[in-house]
């Protein structure tokens, strides 16, 4: 079927059940009759070669078809209604746009005080929504308009437009009076500490690899949140990057030491699809995230313990 020969009334009913997880509850939001809706889901299954919804108890649960196709119809609804609603300017002041950025649990501690302060200045009425995404997803979803930015270090995503935000080392966090903290100096010291593993963040952990050192992790968990209150009591550390970890030291009873790692720097930076690069609310949006300011951080020697 050609795209102008079909009812784009479908998706809207489609999109509708499919949040619904029920057919009666779908009619009932959309002010239509139950046959009518099942009449439409009737017409886009002959379309789209798929039962798209399977009966289950209390309601209806979507195909593996229908969960790809419900994607691909928010991101081509939502670029339609931009198309519409703000295809020559966007007025922060009056925008109830929603905006769904991907960054993780630290980068959020880093980046969203700033942002969400200066869009409660200028865009009361924007919303902000923030995932966290496993890294194979963000380039898929930033194509597909799922999401708008991507924060981070993110060394396998190609293909995006980016812009750096701020340079970043790899540091040690452990609790202040760890008995092995004046004698970190290099990998050696560091086989005799044992170690957090942080699975949602792939670089420390591959930094944990190229030191030799996954033997000596002990304890392995989601996100680096935890992390503090758990090193604050143990004798256990984590390898990290400087900022996060200044800031939980500060919050803390902790200390960050920096042995000679042998890591690299690297940096972090926000990232986008050159589709939106034109879009005004888009623009907005990055253009604010390129007017974050951060803290210095000294650079000092390789060696060092705060």
């Amino acid at each position: 079927m050609h795209i102008r020969d079909f009812d784009l009334n479908l998706l809207h009913i489609f999109q509708s059940v499919y949040a619904a997880r029920s057919v009666s509850r779908a009619a009932e939001t959309m002010g239509l009759s139950q046959p009518a809706v099942s009449h439409a889901l009737a017409r886009l299954r002959r379309v789209l070669h798929d039962p798209l919804f399977t009966r289950v108890a209390g309601g209806v649960a979507a195909t593996p078809k229908a969960e790809q196709f419900a994607r691909q119809v928010e991101a081509g609804m939502k670029q339609l209604e931009l198309a519409i609603h703000e295809a020559d300017s966007f007025d922060p002041a009056r925008s109830q746009r929603r905006f769904t950025v991907h960054m993780s649990d630290i980068g959020a501690d880093e980046f969203l005080p700033q942002l969400v302060a200066q869009a409660g200045r200028e865009a009361p009425g924007v919303r902000i929504e923030a995932l966290q995404l496993e890294p194979q997803a963000i380039g898929p979803a930033l194509e597909e308009g799922r999401i708008d930015l991507a924060f981070g270090y993110l060394p396998e995503l190609s293909g995006t437009e980016r812009r750096a935000l701020l340079e970043e080392r790899y540091v040690v966090l452990l609790r202040q009076g760890h008995p092995l903290a004046r004698r970190l100096r290099d990998r050696e010291a560091l086989e005799q500490l044992d170690f957090i593993l942080v699975r949602s963040h792939a670089e420390p952990a591959k930094a944990l690899q190229l030191l030799g050192l996954e033997s000596r992790i002990r304890l392995t968990l989601p996100h680096f949140m935890v992390a503090p209150s758990i090193l604050a009591v143990s004798d256990l550390a984590v390898v990290m990057p400087l900022r996060p970890a200044l800031r939980f030291a500060q919050r803390h009873a902790l200390q960050v030491v920096e042995p000679d790692l042998g890591l690299p720097p690297f940096t972090v930076s926000v990232h986008w699809t050159w589709r939106v690069d034109h879009d005004p609310g888009h623009r907005w949006l990055r253009e604010m995230a390129f007017a974050m300011r951060f803290a210095a951080v000294a650079r000092g020697p390789k060696r060092r313990v705060r």
